[in-house]
């Protein structure tokens, strides 16, 4: 069966500073604990920007969820990174915590990128789990370095009934409202996903 690359691309859809950026990352991610095909590299002409995109989405492979994706925009000279929107691409409109820029040779910023990309996949990525009679009705993704939340889910009906009629009544329930992850307490489990284990 036939490996698939680490952001499989085409060389003769590159100019050379872009071909020589795409080949060190290739390189690169080949350690990394990612499945090559959360890696994406799609040339200038296919972004609706007009520059070269890596990205990388970052998942719970035990619930095969999407958990967040980052990426770098390239114009041959300057890289800017960032989160991105999960179907644009795009970065946001204001920087967040994962903001990086960089300039200079195609190699050089490349392996700036690539070390950009690995301390994001480093960092502590936890699942906060709240279960009613054995089932999983309230999920949250978060940094467990900071507790900067990434994104959460909600099962109404497999929450306590004392809880539904609780939201219910404050106009919250899924899809109609976020649930505040304050009203459901501590998680009765914490998994580790990804990146480095924080010490206690």
């Amino acid at each position: 069966m036939e490996e698939i690359p680490w952001f499989e691309h085409d060389k003769d859809d590159l100019p050379l500073a872009q071909q020589e950026f795409a080949a060190v990352l290739s390189a690169r991610a080949s350690s990394w604990p990612v499945d090559p095909l959360d890696t994406v590299l799609l040339p200038a002409c296919h972004t609706w920007f007009g520059e070269l995109l890596a990205y990388l989405d970052i998942g719970d492979p035990e619930r095969h969820r999407g958990v967040l994706t980052i990426g770098a925009h390239y114009d041959g000279t300057t890289v800017r990174a960032d989160k991105l929107h999960n179907q644009t691409f795009g970065r946001p409109d204001a920087p967040t915590e994962f903001t990086f820029a960089a300039t200079g040779n195609p190699t050089e910023v490349a392996h700036r990128t690539a070390d950009w990309f690995e301390a994001v996949l480093a960092r502590p990525l936890v699942r906060r789990e709240w279960l009613h009679e054995g089932k999983v009705y309230a999920l949250r993704y978060e940094y467990a370095d900071n507790g900067r939340g990434l994104s959460e889910g909600f099962e109404t009906p497999l929450a306590p009934p004392e809880l539904q009629a609780r939201f219910a009544a404050a106009g919250v329930d899924r899809g109609r409202g976020r649930i505040n992850r304050a009203g459901l307490g501590e998680p009765d489990r914490v998994v580790h996903v990804r990146g480095m284990k924080s010490t206690p």
